[in-house]
């Protein structure tokens, strides 16, 4: 399972804009085959802080929808929330891989390599599975011609 956190800036006078826009892509995450688990502001503290966390089944699923940004007409219109309202002045997103329901690793992709950098030992099974999941998102990436994925040594 593959769960990213999403950190933004926001602009804390745009706060219907940014409620607008996390609802929206809450629906979207949902409809295309993930489990969003909600937006988080701060009651206390920075308020130009949010964080979003949501969950694809594997790292191929994640990036199937990830391949919907900029051409889905509703992804689009969701982005253009964004965009018009200035609601969101930045945002990172990490990426992280679950072992049994726990973090287990972050991973990026680089030059279409699958790069996963492991957050503690894996058994040889977990890092069996996870470089077989890295290699599947890798082939989606490159439509199939490529399968590189490296797992960091820890």
């Amino acid at each position: 399972m593959i769960t990213c956190v999403v950190h933004y800036t926001i602009d804390p006078a745009q706060l219907d804009a940014f409620e607008r826009f996390a609802r929206t892509w809450m629906r979207l995450v949902a409809r295309h085959g993930g489990v969003h688990h909600g937006y988080f502001l701060p009651a206390e503290g920075a308020s130009d802080r949010a964080e979003a966390l949501f969950s694809f089944e594997s790292l191929a699923a994640y990036e199937q929808y990830r391949a919907r940004f900029g051409v889905d007409p509703e992804f689009v219109a969701a982005d253009r929330i964004r965009e018009e309202s200035g609601c969101v002045l930045r945002y990172e997103r990490t990426r992280f891989v679950l072992v049994d329901g726990r973090v287990a690793a972050t991973w990026t992709v680089d030059a279409g390599v699958v790069v996963v950098e492991p957050l503690r030992a894996l058994t040889r099974a977990e890092r069996a599975a996870v470089a077989a999941e890295g290699g599947a998102v890798a082939s989606f990436l490159s439509e199939g011609d490529n399968q590189g994925v490296r797992v960091v040594a820890r």
